[in-house]
């Protein structure tokens, strides 16, 4: 990965992490909130569902915004509505109001991730897959961050993580409007019924399917895990540290070895396959506290090879343009990641606490499934669309110190 990065690029990835530490900062204070608010496992992992769903239905409106308005614009409006949202969750005394702040900042990271990955992209020097493994650099530092920020300030109160968010978010908003240069409008306007469009190229659709099993799985860990912990918000706090520790090193370090080594589908027929095994370990041995310490720890290892090899895999699916590529794969990853938490929580208060982390291991298994399906499209790819990168673009993030 090349160091050597322009000071805007530096600037979009710090906000990059804050606003994934957003993602695993409730984490540890599910269960503080769920007691305080007098609320079931269900209701609390809506904070996930309502976040994740809004989230991937608003990926289909930022390349349309940011298309009109500019990357940098449309960067700081995502910025500015996490840290009003996240504040106002704090501010709140009831779990709706709390899932209902949590959707508008759900928005604020659709508008804002989309985005970055993308700017990152153009911006950075080196290659694209570079570029994707600063910003999953940025994503795993993030996730492994929130969890211990999460637990240690959920120690005071479980408000206080919300409080944390916008402080830092207050942060990043100041660096990215000092450090990104102002980015016109893009040539060519895009549309709502682009990423629709998109994922017509079977490669796409079969990566953006493959991840919605996976992020079921994924968020069905996220969401439900804390409970059969059952440990102080500073003990979950850690314990998903270690989790995001393995998923940032794997996805830096790891993913690109082996995608090198074995190719791009058979790393993530193999991440998926070790992944829906570690969930298959927690469903048998739920009831064991080291044993799910353990799971949950090495699940981040699978975890992060498989969002980097994704990701950039998706940046060569179909002949579009990249926000556009991403915008349709968000929209339908999104998706499992907003009703594994729910589901999770029904099938953990219903069935037995047992059954989450089955249909969890299930659903990775299907995602298995179409990945090895869709193999052929996958490999194959396909040559950038014409005018991928608008020269407006690049002049205007690319290469400036």
């Amino acid at each position: 990965m090349n160091l050597q990065q322009p000071r805007a690029v530096w600037a979009v990835a710090f906000a990059c992490v804050i606003a994934f530490m957003g993602i695993g900062l409730v984490d540890p204070i599910l269960k503080p909130i769920a007691d305080e608010l007098g609320a079931s496992p269900s209701q609390v992992s809506l904070l996930f569902t309502s976040y994740m769903a809004i989230m991937g239905v608003a990926m289909l409106v930022t390349g349309v915004i940011s298309s009109r308005i500019g990357a940098k614009r449309t960067l700081l409006a995502g910025l500015v509505l996490i840290i009003v949202f996240s504040a106002l969750a704090g501010a709140s005394d009831t779990i709706g109001a709390i899932v209902g702040f949590r959707a508008g900042w759900g928005l604020g990271n659709a508008l804002f991730i989309a985005t970055a990955l993308s700017t990152i992209v153009l911006a950075a020097r080196g290659s694209t897959a570079q570029a994707i493994i600063l910003f999953e650099s940025a994503l795993g530092l993030g996730i492994a961050v929130g969890p211990i920020v999460g637990g240690q300030l959920g120690e005071l109160s479980w408000r206080a993580p919300f409080f944390g968010v916008a402080v830092l978010m207050t942060i990043a908003l100041v660096a990215t409007a000092l450090f990104l240069p102002a980015t016109p409008p893009a040539a060519r306007r895009t549309s709502l019924a682009d990423p629709f469009k998109a994922l017509r190229f079977p490669g796409l659709l079969a990566i953006a399917l493959t991840a919605l099993f996976y992020n079921l799985g994924f968020f069905t860990l996220l969401a439900f895990a804390p409970f059969p912990l059952d440990m102080s918000a500073s003990k979950v706090g850690w314990v998903f540290f270690g989790w995001g520790v393995m998923l940032a090193f794997t996805s830096v370090v790891v993913a690109p070895a082996l995608e090198r080594r074995i190719g791009t589908v058979t790393t993530i027929v193999a991440a998926l396959a070790l992944f829906a095994a570690d969930l298959a370990v927690m469903a048998i041995w739920t009831d064991s506290k080291p044993v799910l310490v353990l799971g949950i720890i090495a699940a981040g290892a699978f975890l992060g090879i498989n969002n980097t090899v994704i990701t950039t895999a998706v940046m060569g699916a179909a002949p579009v343009e990249r926000p556009v590529a991403s915008a349709a794969y968000s929209f339908v990853r999104f998706s499992g990641g907003a009703v594994g938490p729910w589901a999770a929580g029904k099938l953990g208060e219903h069935v037995s606490v047992h059954a989450p982390f089955w249909m969890g291991a299930g659903a990775v298994l299907v995602g298995l499934v179409i990945v090895a399906a869709g193999r052929r499209f996958i490999e194959t790819g396909a040559p950038p669309a014409h005018g991928t990168e608008s020269e407006a673009e690049l002049v205007a993030v690319g290469d400036l110190d």
